[in-house]
């Protein structure tokens, strides 16, 4: 569908939810951002972890709101600025609106730099938590934007920082999740969930189908971060 999100705002989203949602998780893909939703749902760019673990939201009772880049640009370098934080809190509150349900943002890769700010920056009572799932946090030669970006300590909700020791991506450490967690400074709670794992089938380390992407350990950490969500009303 496509949502006027006021101030000449149109977003493209892919929108599918179960008939009585627990919560609705705001999903913000990483790479460009780019998916290439189709008037009919289909997609023609499905490989990042929140993309092509859908689904599996959906049958655990989650509805998911998935937002694609307006006519195929990159979200490179634009996500940590307020536009697109608005951006954001316009998804979240379409969110809200559409289903009486918990609304969380959860982000990987590059759309955790997204989440960030839209978690920073939208109206307190919004948005019930936040998920950062490797989160960037070291500048990159495509993008120099990272998490440090998008005011962190403007959070103030529950955070929870998922990353994997095995993650081999140059841009999202793993050994940085705590300095992520700990620049959170009025959040009232932010965990810290180390997972092992994963198989390398893109050709490059900060690929979707890799230890980056959870590729073979989905289930595991989808598993993980519901446990959170339902920690925290969803």
């Amino acid at each position: 569908m496509t949502l006027s999100l006021g101030d000449g705002l149109n977003q493209h989203v892919l929108y599918d939810a179960p008939p009585h949602p627990r919560a609705t998780l705001v999903m913000l893909p990483g790479g460009s951002g780019d998916i290439g939703v189709q008037r009919d749902g289909d997609l023609r760019h499905d490989d990042n972890f929140v993309v092509r673990t859908r689904a599996d939201w959906v049958a655990r009772g989650y509805a998911v709101l998935i937002p694609d880049t307006i006519d195929h640009a990159t979200l490179r370098g634009v996500r940590s600025s307020p536009e697109y934080g608005r951006l954001v809190e316009g998804l979240a509150a379409y969110a809200r609106a559409h289903a009486p349900a918990p609304v969380f943002l959860v982000g990987t890769s590059q759309g955790t730099i997204a989440a960030m700010n839209g978690a920073a920056h939208a109206r307190l009572g919004l948005i019930a938590g936040l998920v950062l799932t490797e989160s960037v946090s070291v500048p990159g030669r495509r993008s120099t934007e990272t998490v440090f970006d998008a005011d962190p300590s403007g959070v103030r909700i529950p955070v929870l920082v998922v990353a994997n020791r095995d993650d081999a991506c140059n841009v999202a450490p793993p050994e940085m999740a705590p300095r992520i967690a700990a620049a959170m400074t009025r959040s009232p709670s932010v965990l810290v969930l180390s997972v092992s794992g994963g198989m390398q089938r893109s050709d490059r380390a900060c690929g979707s189908l890799s230890p980056h992407g959870y590729y073979g350990i989905e289930q595991k950490v989808v598993g993980e971060i519901a446990g959170w969500l339902q920690t925290h009303g969803g």
